[in-house]
């Protein structure tokens, strides 16, 4: 596996009617996991598709191993392994076969090609399944042909944008384990607005609001930014509306006695308040502003 070192420098795009997805942004990333997590409208896809050189930013610098992308994009691409959020199969061919056409697509032929295209079955769990029709696959199964055929050439970066959309709860956690699995020497960029789906397994995080990078950083130091804003306590089934409308709700739990309730807040909400340790998701709610502005 070669270096991989990805730098992004002051990165900003607008879209020709003048809407602003990405400003400002500044990255050092090296091998590992990062979750890029941010709600829906962020803009994490534009980056997204700016990494994967299918757009060019409007303004900064991105450089991977110290060249710079929009001068050389070969120079990552050669490098890269995408797997999109909209990313389509065949359905009348098989696993082998698909993988088979899209290796020559990316320039792989002969012995090479046939080599790659069963090992990245296998890696993914799905050796046995290679002759079966595309059409007849589950969507957690799909997507890990989505990862195969991303990893054909041996990436050293691996994007994946919004994985886990639409998969049951089982598929999901097998998709999270395979990346895990797979990051080794890698650079994996995780895209997602599914807090859970990085939890496990980034090594990193980095949150985007409207564009902005709002922080880059270990997860335990997101948790630790939450530290004594998270709280917990139980009103009475019909309070749940007006708690929710003054606080940023994170949880509700009913039981016997009552909902349990946990939101974020800069102070104690109530006097039967108790904070509570963070967890990813509530530190994620507190950073994205929502938590210390509601009330």
């Amino acid at each position: 596996m070669s270096t991989c070192e990805l730098v992004l420098q002051s990165i900003d795009y607008t879209y020709p009617g003048g809407h602003s997805a990405v400003s400002g942004l500044d990255l050092n990333l090296g091998p590992g996991i990062l979750g890029l997590l941010g709600p829906n409208g962020a803009g994490k896809s534009t980056l997204m598709r700016i990494l994967a050189t299918l757009a060019k930013p409007s303004r900064g610098k991105v450089s991977w191993n110290g060249q710079d992308i929009a001068l050389n994009p070969n120079a990552l691409r050669n490098s890269l392994g995408y797997l999109p959020q909209d990313f389509g199969v065949y359905p009348a061919l098989s696993a082998r076969e698909f993988l088979g056409f899209l290796a020559a697509v990316k320039g792989l032929s002969g012995k090479r090609a046939a080599t790659r295209v069963e090992h990245c079955l296998a890696e993914v769990g799905l050796a046995d399944a290679a002759d079966r029709r595309l059409g007849e696959f589950s969507g957690g199964m799909r997507q890990r042909v989505g990862i195969a055929q991303a990893l054909l050439n041996d990436p050293s970066l691996l994007i994946v944008d919004e994985p886990t959309v639409g998969l049951d709860p089982e598929e999901r956690m097998r998709f999270r384990h395979l990346l895990t699995d797979l990051a080794g020497e890698r650079l994996v960029i995780l895209c997602t607005h599914i807090v859970s789906d990085v939890e496990a397994s980034a090594t990193a995080l980095a949150v985007m609001t409207a564009g902005r990078l709002r922080f880059h950083g270990a997860p335990e130091e997101l948790l630790a930014r939450a530290e004594g804003h998270v709280w917990e306590w139980t009103v009475a089934p019909s309070e749940l509306e007006a708690v929710r409308g003054k606080y940023t709700l994170c949880a509700s739990l009913r039981r016997p006695e009552g909902i349990r309730v946990r939101i974020v807040s800069a102070e104690r909400p109530h006097a039967d308040a108790n904070a509570v340790t963070p967890e990813l998701e509530d530190a994620y709610t507190w950073l994205i502003g929502s938590g210390a502005s509601k009330h």
